[in-house]
């Protein structure tokens, strides 16, 4: 009798352990999803908070300035006393700039990834992976200052009247630190490619460049466009750079050999001032960092539209 009333309650001390258990994991995973959850949150919140106060200080600028004059002003003076407030003035040199930069770097960061992905082997590959992530942590400033004490200089050589602010040297050097995040990401959608698409071009006697240029490059392109968006908003949202060695000058030009400001140049030119809060010498930082915002979400928005239809073609 004793013996058969043990059973049942091992089984339900087993039970009970079992329940523990499950009660446990359950907490713990809901812990998880909430933290996770508050992670996401923050980055939601921190953006529309910065939405929020882009908007707000906008509007109360747009209450002074027409709009109409803000698009199509060919001058920006907003701190003389004769103020004109044509953003386009800020936007051609961030234009120029940019195109500059995406110049050096959509090029020599393709032909990187290409030869990371499909030529170097392994040793090569871990050695230069983290160069090139080291590349990438190197403060702006430095970049700036090199820019300005040592490709400017080398850049006059060549062309004697080039004044020693530019937006050429700045956008090469701007180019040459956006490489890294060109080159990583390509790499990565370039090894993502599945191994039969390279093996069918060897069976049908293909080389190794045909194959990666006509094969495995096309199967990547959404991941290169990614990396491609990704590279202009980092060079449309550079500051350091472009403030050291690209002369914080307003002028409309569409030159590179020029100097001119930007958007993020003159925003840090204005920040470090002493102009009060609620000016409306202040206020235009906040409509220069709308333009910064709408601009940046234009090209992110045109990112996730090729990165759909090129998934959709292959």
């Amino acid at each position: 009798m004793q013996g058969d009333f043990a059973q049942p309650a091992s089984g339900r001390h087993a039970g009970g352990g079992r329940l523990a258990r499950n009660v446990m994991r359950n907490l713990g995973e809901s812990g998880i999803e909430m933290l996770l959850f508050a992670a996401a949150a923050v980055s939601v919140l921190t953006t529309l908070g910065i939405v929020y106060v882009l908007v707000s200080e906008s509007i109360n600028f747009f209450g002074r300035v027409p709009l109409l004059d803000f698009l199509t002003d060919t001058q920006w003076t907003p701190l003389f006393y004769d103020a004109h407030f044509g953003i386009m003035v800020l936007v051609s040199g961030t234009a120029v700039s940019s195109l500059v930069a995406l110049a050096v770097a959509v090029p020599m960061g393709t032909v990187i990834a290409i030869y990371l992905s499909e030529f170097a082997n392994s040793t090569v590959r871990e050695v230069a992976k983290p160069v090139l992530e080291l590349l990438g942590g190197i403060p702006t400033i430095v970049f700036g200052y090199f820019a300005l004490l040592m490709v400017t200089p080398a850049l006059q050589r060549i062309f004697p009247r080039l004044p020693g602010f530019s937006l050429l040297s700045a956008g090469l050097v701007m180019g040459v630190m956006i490489v890294p995040y060109v080159a990583s990401l390509s790499e990565d959608a370039m090894r993502a490619v599945p191994m039969s698409l390279r093996e069918g071009s060897y069976g049908m006697g293909a080389t190794r460049l045909h194959t990666a240029l006509h094969v495995v490059v096309p199967a990547a392109f959404s991941g290169l466009a990614a990396s491609y968006v990704l590279a202009i908003s980092r060079a449309v949202g550079e500051t350091m750079i472009l403030a050291v060695a690209a002369g914080m000058r307003p002028s409309l030009t569409w030159n590179p050999a020029e100097p001119a400001a930007t958007i993020t140049s003159y925003i840090v030119q204005v920040a470090l001032g002493d102009l009060p809060h609620g000016s409306l010498g202040y206020q235009t930082i906040f409509a220069a960092g709308l333009t910064l915002l709408l601009i940046t979400l234009v090209f992110n928005i045109l990112g996730q539209w090729l990165r759909r239809k090129f998934r959709e073609n292959y």
